[in-house]
């Protein structure tokens, strides 16, 4: 851990508001952040940093002290005006031409906790060497801050609405004048998040009908974590089962991530949506390139990639990776299993309001239901079942167990012999039908996942059940 327990994980910091998540300890990394980035300034940028919050408790307050300690910094700081999605401050930095931003969020974790995301001058997250410096620079330097109203009037700190700018942009990234005219019902279940109101500002003067689930701004998330699975969906299915609409699109804490359901509650996994807007891109928009995905994102993906000639390059799990990818060029789409997608002409960052509105111009392309598109996806490449546990696990033996794993694998996975094994960021076995059961564990937390895919619910499962048996053997 590092000093005073302050460890970034694949997308930032984050830790339980209160215990270590408090203004004294917001001060050290906001000001090692700024230490690091007076040192290690890019070309082509400004002394300029972007801040924006989400919607969890203290969040806006957060967010001010770090304009506090930027502006103490020598830092010109853009502030947004209220909670802004994750992707509109990403979207600030590249346009107002920072040197990085700061989004205070812990994104789909639980209510009790806050988080500290770093995005880079080119609006994605921040890599690793960045994340590993501003550790380093903890309490290198003692504290600067200036006061808000001081450094307003110093214009030092400008109160700005990140969410215009972002939403003109995504606007022009499909075509929105077939969204308007389609009359597509669409929900959106906010899940208390900061994407709330998003789609009825973007949609609005259109013909499409917009129904905004969970969007009070409630700090607790309505007592569930805000994070775009079915679990999660229990009241939001109901009424759409009630209510039908054409397609109900799920975001996370800080919309930047995408789960959903059909129109009458029916919940998707971000598989099947990965694989619908690939298609879509493939087949309807007529677009190539490289397509990224994560080691733990279905297999369904290589297989239409296959179909359509097209490179397909597997990373790690987070999103970082992904977004270095994207800003080598000539990618088609990036994918991750939790539900974040990075799309081409945009910033090499999540965003799933972009999604959104990429499933409704599918939606109004086809002309026809989601379950049509999707049985149509499953007849041409086969079911992908896919399932998930996450489970407790000794971090001092989490070594151990992937060097067992890498060494034994087992013989056959659902019936099929394993052809494949892949040790990066985890253990992955990949069997000659296609089928996968992979273990990684999580960057920071005594945590390990196992992730399963096959061609039925019930081998998905007894998958499941074989990774819990390989953690017992260490």
């Amino acid at each position: 851990m590092s000093l005073g327990g302050i460890k970034f994980g694949t997308d930032g910091w984050r830790a339980v508001i209160a215990e270590d998540f408090t203004f004294t300890n917001v001060d050290r990394v906001a000001q090692a952040t700024a230490e690091h980035w007076k040192r290690r300034r890019p070309k082509g940028t400004r002394k300029k940093v972007v801040i924006g919050c989400d919607r969890r408790f203290l969040a806006d307050q957060f967010a001010e002290r770090v304009a506090e300690v930027f502006a103490g910094n020598g830092f010109e700081v853009v502030l947004g005006d209220s909670p802004t999605p994750t992707p509109a401050i990403s979207f600030a930095v590249k346009a107002e031409k920072a040197i990085g931003g700061i989004v205070i969020t812990a994104s789909h974790n639980p209510a009790a906790f806050c988080g500290y995301k770093l995005k880079g001058h080119f609006a994605g997250s921040a890599d690793s060497v960045t994340s590993q410096a501003v550790e380093a620079l903890l309490d290198a330097k003692p504290v600067k801050a200036l006061d808000l109203n001081l450094a307003k009037r110093k214009r030092l700190v400008r109160i700005k609405d990140l969410h215009a700018p972002h939403a003109r942009a995504i606007r022009k990234l499909v075509d929105f004048e077939l969204v308007a005219n389609s009359g597509l019902r669409f929900a959106h279940d906010a899940l208390f998040g900061v994407g709330a109101g998003a789609f009825n500002k973007i949609l609005s003067g259109t013909k499409c009908k917009v129904t905004t689930l969970n969007g009070k701004h409630d700090p607790f998330f309505g007592g569930i974590h805000p994070e775009p699975i079915a679990h999660n969906y229990g009241p939001s299915a109901a009424y759409l089962r009630r209510h039908p609409h054409d397609l109900c699109l799920v975001t996370d804490g800080d919309a930047d991530r995408v789960g959903g359901m059909d129109g009458r509650g029916n919940a998707l996994t971000t598989h099947q949506i990965i694989c619908l807007l690939l298609h879509h891109y493939i087949v309807n928009r007529g677009q190539r390139g490289r397509v990224i995905k994560a080691v733990t994102t279905t297999s369904m993906v290589d297989r239409i990639c296959e179909e359509h000639g097209l490179e397909l390059l597997e990373t790690g799990v987070g999103f970082k990776y992904i977004c270095t990818e994207m800003q080598k060029g000539d990618v088609l789409l990036g994918f991750e299993e939790s539900g974040g997608i990075g799309f081409p002409g945009h910033i090499p960052e999540r965003d799933g309001l972009l999604a959104g509105l990429a499933l409704l111009e599918f939606l109004a392309t086809e002309k026809t239901s989601l379950n049509r598109l999707l049985a149509k996806l499953e007849k041409q490449f086969g079911p992908h079942r896919y399932e998930r546990l996450d489970t407790h696990f000794p971090l001092g033996k989490r070594a151990k167990l992937m060097s067992h794993c890498a060494a034994k694998p087992p013989a056959k996975l659902a019936g099929s012999p394993v052809s494949e094994v892949k040790t990066f960021d985890g253990v992955k076995y990949i069997a000659a039908n296609g089928a996968w059961l992979m273990l990684r564990g999580s960057g920071t937390e005594p945590i390990l996942r196992i992730y399963a895919e096959a061609k039925s619910d019930a081998d998905a499962k007894k998958l499941i059940r074989l990774g819990i048996n390989l953690t017992k053997q260490v």
